[in-house]
């Protein structure tokens, strides 16, 4: 039997790591640090942000958490981001991944789901 994707993200503490590098990328990424950067500012609501995302990647991978936050259409509305944001925010994931030594085959199926939710995100 073949490890589920969370699993082989490493379970919730992998999962929380690799979210944690994607956000800290994010803020140092020129494209899309605006969007981030009043959010850390305050540490309540930056604990909010990783707990959705941690909750979300988790959930979307086959973990057992229960994802609360907003859809992501709902999250992303009026936000008016565009393709080379998405893919801003997609190079900040992958190059996460590979900080946490991700395998090749997990990180094309990470890639794929993400290129899934992009009619989701991007507006422009």
């Amino acid at each position: 039997m073949s490890l589920s994707l969370y699993d082989r993200l490493g379970q919730t503490e992998g999962i929380r790591a690799i979210v944690n590098s994607a956000l800290e990328a994010h803020l140092e990424n020129p494209l899309i640090q605006k969007r981030f950067e009043l959010g850390a500012r305050d540490p309540e609501h930056w604990s909010r942000v990783v707990q959705h995302a941690v909750d979300f990647f988790s959930a979307g991978a086959g973990g057992t958490a229960n994802y609360t936050g907003k859809s992501m259409v709902a999250a992303h509305a009026g936000m008016n981001i565009g393709a080379a944001e998405f893919v801003a925010v997609v190079d900040d994931i992958m190059g996460a991944l590979g900080k946490h030594d991700i395998d090749e085959p997990t990180q094309k199926d990470v890639l794929a789901i993400l290129y899934s939710l992009k009619p989701q995100i991007v507006h422009l």
